[in-house]
């Protein structure tokens, strides 16, 4: 029988999990800066409306983004801004490793 994950490694790892889509990292990197509408991220990006829904429906899913609704639609920010300096650590992380010689 398969052990038990506790349910803080299994929630670490569906942040990990959504971190690991590209598009959902750098919405996180864009919303850093403020809220935004879809329809500003998705021409900031160049992508369709259903492609950054889905990465923002990712997000709102582990709790790291929320919504506004505003008279002309939803804008999108940060919930907790604790994910940005983990993304930062995670940026110093790739970059030492890049660096490191064995």
């Amino acid at each position: 029988m398969r052990k038990k994950i506790p349910e803080i490694h299994y929630r670490s790892s569906r942040i990990c999990r959504v971190l690991g889509n590209p598009t959902a990292y750098e919405i996180l990197k864009m919303l850093a800066k403020g809220k935004y509408k879809p329809t500003e991220i998705a021409s900031a990006f160049k992508l369709s409306i259903p492609t950054i829904s889905a990465a923002l429906r990712s997000l709102r899913q582990i709790d790291l983004v929320r919504y506004e609704t505003l008279p002309d639609g939803k804008a999108y920010s940060i919930k907790d801004r604790m994910i940005i300096s983990v993304m930062n650590q995670l940026e110093s992380l790739v970059k030492r490793i890049k660096t490191v010689e064995y």
